[in-house]
């Protein structure tokens, strides 16, 4: 069949089609990723940060969400309590990055990004694998940790554990998996937590007061029964002094002269008044 003027209709203009999904650029997806802070959309800027998930935050933006208490209402980014849920990244500076807008003749290269692997020179633009090194917050690209093997950090030459690296903004078959190891972490800690517990009260039961209570009541009681004995070894100082003074009077070898010097001579308790020696006359 034709229509006016000779033409033959295609396909595609006589059967409406399913309209196919669009695709987002993939340099695009990756520029809101490695560019941008997941929480406020703002670019990057040190110090950046990285979650247990891979996914890259301005710190001070998270610091301040997790002060104000509006974290929780992020969705990317509602899983952070605290620093224990995040680590400082150590990032190398790509010096061939260029900041602001292109003048002139410039050549603006769009894959090129402000930070790269300090091994290899890739940049962190998305077309390669990043990983962060969680204990020391070194980053470099997966490139690299497998063509150089090693046991240690590749930047800082600190300690490595396979176990504990996080890949940067990873594939959504790695984004789960990290989300199901941090469940499992946090019932495992629940448990734990809920079996100490429950032991300290079985412990408590069974023992009556804790051993901090009966530590301070010992300390008490051991401050106490010092005080006692102080005040006892006094008064049997004062009875000792007593009882010496008494014993003079007895004493065949003072002499009369002497025992008059005292007190509890005969002379001092028959005074009327008191003297310079006698000054407790004991008036009868």
């Amino acid at each position: 069949m034709g229509a006016d003027g000779g033409t033959i209709p295609k396909r595609c203009e006589l059967v409406r089609e399913k309209k196919k999904k669009e695709k987002l650029d993939k340099h695009v997806k990756n520029a809101t990723k490695w560019r941008n802070c997941q929480l406020t959309q703002l670019p990057l800027k040190k110090p950046v940060i990285a979650c247990r998930f891979g996914k890259l935050y301005n710190k001070e933006d998270v610091i301040n969400a997790i002060l104000n208490k509006t974290i929780g209402k992020s969705a990317s980014a509602s899983h952070i309590k605290g620093p224990r849920d995040f680590v400082e990244l150590k990032l190398t500076v790509n010096k061939d990055f260029k900041r602001g807008d292109v003048k002139g003749d410039d050549y603006n290269d769009v894959n090129q990004t402000e930070f790269l692997c300090p091994i290899t020179n890739v940049p962190m633009n998305g077309m390669h694998n990043f990983l962060v090194n969680w204990i020391c917050g070194c980053v470099y690209s997966e490139k690299a940790q497998q063509e150089v093997r090693s046991t240690n950090c590749h930047v800082c030459g600190g300690p490595y554990d396979g176990t504990k690296s996080v890949m940067l903004n990873p594939e959504e078959e790695t984004l789960e998996l990290y989300k199901a190891k941090w469940e499992a972490e946090k019932a495992e800690k629940a448990a734990a937590k809920k079996e100490k517990s429950a032991k300290k009260a079985a412990h408590e039961q069974v023992s009556g007061p804790s051993t901090s209570s009966a530590e301070s009541s010992a300390i008490k009681n051991g401050d106490t029964k010092k005080k006692l004995e102080i005040a006892n070894l006094s008064t049997d100082k004062k009875a000792e002094k007593r009882k010496a003074t008494t014993d003079i009077q007895s004493d065949p070898t003072k002499s009369d002269t002497y025992k008059k010097l005292f007190t509890t001579c005969e002379a001092a308790k028959k005074k009327t008044e008191g003297h310079w020696v006698t000054y407790n006359p004991l008036y009868y």
